[in-house]
């Protein structure tokens, strides 16, 4: 069947990014680089705990200037640790599509408060869905159940109903798991051509 709803994952699906250039900047400003540069790396317990909402930006803030001695501002850093992104055009397109086509679209994503704050002040297109589940703010992660179970609440649709498009199979594999249509995306070239397979705009 043709999904009523898309679900898109953020990061590596909409936007890409890469938490070196955060590193980088930081660890400019630190009295004690390079050795605790993992702190600030994708999947750190640092970065874990903020995405599932456990410690808040000011708490990252000043376990950055304890592990690192970190010198700057926590306006400085909120800066650094955030401006990590750059816009997927082809993908961004696709969204466009879809609602204009009126299909409900929505973003569940493992993230955290500066992230969604730097996507939403600077990415016109992230004001334009249904809604968002964001790790941060549910407490739970992708491929937990609960996240899953927060976007099926949130969009109203079960099942076959929902397409979720995600870069990790895990987390697709997550969706699956609930009856979801599921893509693993591999490159927007091959994202657009399954979903026009599946009767959607693109």
């Amino acid at each position: 069947m043709s999904p009523k709803t898309v679900i898109f994952d953020l990061g590596k699906v909409l936007v890409d990014f890469d938490f070196t250039i955060a590193a980088r900047k930081v660890m400019k400003r630190s009295l004690r680089p390079p050795s605790p540069l993992s702190a600030l790396t994708h999947f750190s317990p640092l970065v874990c705990r903020f995405e599932r909402g456990e410690i808040t930006d000011r708490q990252v803030f000043a376990e950055i200037c304890s592990v690192m001695g970190y010198q700057g501002t926590f306006e400085e850093f909120a800066e650094e640790f955030s401006n990590i992104f750059t816009e997927m055009p082809e993908m961004i397109a696709l969204h466009a599509h879809l609602r204009a086509a009126g299909v409900p679209t929505y973003i569940l994503s493992n993230t955290n408060t500066l992230a969604e704050q730097h996507l939403r002040r600077h990415y016109p297109f992230f004001a334009n869905f249904d809604g968002y589940v964001f790790s941060f703010a549910v407490g739970v992660m992708k491929p937990e159940a609960a996240i899953y179970e927060a976007a099926e609440r949130l969009c109203g649709c079960r099942g076959a109903e929902i397409l979720f498009i995600d870069d990790r199979r895990e987390n697709v594999e997550g969706g699956t798991a609930r009856g979801w249509q599921g893509l693993v995306q591999e490159s927007p070239a091959k994202t657009i051509a399954a979903l026009r397979k599946l009767g959607l705009p693109a």
